[in-house]
């Protein structure tokens, strides 16, 4: 801006807080970009990201598949959570995993990482698997390795309560074999390593803040600002404190370790909308940061045996997507109620603006699951959702629909593409290709 020094566009705001050190991280300002609010002042892009939204078990596919393709599409019943963020979605369907049929095994480490399933030995009926190779998360984490303070972010929501069958059953990034960087399911331990100061319980977040421990550095920096940066960073210092008072005031609603038994939950029931809301604020903090650039957000396990109480669910879903009959209607209204919660969260994104537009445009997160539907453990026509718009790379508004049961990895190196992350190709085997679906790119 005329008038203003230029700052350095990554600027965090240090100090001591309960006793130990604290970091808060500003967002992008306009006295950081350039004149066109497209690029930092030293020309540099601004920064794009790629990130997994995963839930389990499916959908139902007869209520899951759009009309129409191209920009010419109209919602289904359980896309239409989604309809608000329409332009920033690319639909794929037709597509199936290549790479095996094992109930739940191969859809996740197909999608995840276009390569096989590696088998750790035999349970029961089924197996123990793990991932044979990195998780497509981790992909993108080596491309950006070195230009954030975290090299990714994994969160959970849900709690784990599934099986015994390896991590493809309990985790969703991976690093390799039996390697997984497990999902961090505790908003306040989230909270914690963002700003580096430790949750104090002793204290009252209704009349203090981490921000009190800078708030000489935030006076003056707003003193240096235009009217549109101090707008800009008081909501960003607004959603800071607003988080830290949920934590402090609704820990049962906001925190839990992934152990079952552990789990504050009130009545037994767990608050998924309040336990997504927060993670999804605190994850849109750190990307508007650029505290990382790859992240993963595990709503439910692969396999998964949330209760979905909220819809009028008394069992586990995975038993229900077993045992209720077609049309299955309690599964619908969970899927219904998942893609709510997605819509939630690109909504937080959306709606934290960064430059000309918000990170929402920056941003290519595949939305995904390990299968078609639970009840037949079928691979094909699998529900693929690619969310943002890359930094303009990609279309949105967008219905893709393969007639060739094309192989879901070419939906995958499309979201990794619209992230920047420009590799050769993904996948191993029968599940690598070097194509990804041109219909959903920008020219």
């Amino acid at each position: 801006m005329t008038g203003h020094k230029k700052i350095s566009r990554r600027l965090f705001l240090r100090g001591l807080f309960g006793g130990a050190a604290c970091a808060v991280a500003l967002p992008s300002l306009d006295l950081m970009l350039g004149p066109n609010g497209q690029a930092f002042a030293d020309g540099e892009p601004l920064p794009t990201r790629f990130g997994v939204w995963f839930w389990g078990n499916g959908v139902r596919p007869e209520r899951w598949r759009p009309s129409g393709t191209g920009a010419n599409w109209s919602p289904s019943e359980e896309l239409a959570p989604l309809s608000a963020h329409r332009d920033y979605l690319s639909i794929v369907t037709g597509c199936e995993i290549k790479t095996g049929t094992h109930p739940h095994h191969s859809g996740m480490t197909g999608i995840m990482t276009g390569a096989p399933l590696h088998q750790v030995g035999p349970v029961r009926d089924t197996i123990v698997s793990t991932f044979a190779r990195p998780s497509v998360d981790q992909l993108a984490a080596d491309w950006h390795s070195g230009t954030t303070p975290f090299r990714s972010l994994e969160l959970g929501i849900t709690h784990f309560r599934g099986t015994d069958e390896g991590t493809t059953f309990q985790h969703l990034s991976h690093n390799g074999p039996n390697n997984p960087n497990p999902a961090e399911y505790s908003a306040r331990a989230l909270y914690e390593r963002l700003f580096g100061a430790q949750f104090n319980p002793n204290i009252n977040y209704a009349r203090t803040s981490v921000l009190d421990a800078v708030s000489d550095q935030i006076n003056s920096l707003q003193r240096n600002v235009g009217a549109r940066d101090r707008q800009r960073l008081e909501q960003h210092f607004e959603s800071v404190r607003t988080l830290e008072q949920r934590l402090a005031s609704e820990p049962g609603a906001c925190s839990g370790p992934p152990v079952p038994s552990d789990n504050p939950d009130i009545e037994g029931r767990e608050q998924i909308e309040a336990k997504n809301e927060t993670m999804s604020r605190l994850l849109g903090l750190a990307l508007a940061c650029d505290m990382t650039r790859s992240f993963s957000v595990l709503f439910s396990t692969a396999g998964s045996g949330v209760i979905v109480w909220q819809v009028g669910a008394r069992n586990s879903l995975h038993q229900i997507c077993h045992d209720e009959a077609v049309p299955q209607p309690t599964v619908h209204a969970a899927t219904v109620f998942t893609m709510e919660r997605l819509a939630d969260f690109l909504g937080v994104l959306r709606n934290t603006p960064e430059g000309d537009g918000n990170v929402l445009d920056r941003c290519s997160i595949l939305c995904t699951t390990e299968l078609s539907d639970g009840w037949r453990h079928s691979n094909q026509e699998f529900p693929i959702i690619i969310a943002g718009k890359g930094g303009g790379r990609l279309r949105g508004n967008q219905h893709y629909r393969s007639n060739s049961a094309e192989s879901t990895s070419k939906a995958v190196l499309t979201a990794l593409r619209g992230a920047g992350v420009e590799l050769e190709g993904f996948g191993h085997g029968a599940g690598h290709t070097r194509d990804s679906l041109g219909a959903l790119e920008s020219a």
